[in-house]
């Protein structure tokens, strides 16, 4: 049960910094470059939730008790 709600903790978070990288694909057509936008990116907190939901949920995943042999 623990594990199905970290899966989930990890995949909110994971969707939340993905909309939020799209988000701030936005600027672009607002006239900004591609090297000022991932330096942009860089600095904003919300984008590393990504990879932070990647993390656990990869770590959810090899980490389940179907994976076990008995």
């Amino acid at each position: 049960m623990g594990q199905v709600f970290l899966f989930f903790i990890g995949f909110g978070l994971a969707i939340a910094g993905g909309v939020t990288l799209i988000a701030y694909l936005n600027f672009l057509p607002a006239g900004i470059t591609w090297l000022e936008y991932f330096i942009f990116v860089r600095g904003r907190i919300e984008v590393y939730l990504l990879p932070i939901g990647l993390i656990i949920i990869t770590i959810i995943i090899y980490q389940s008790p179907f994976n076990r042999r008995m």
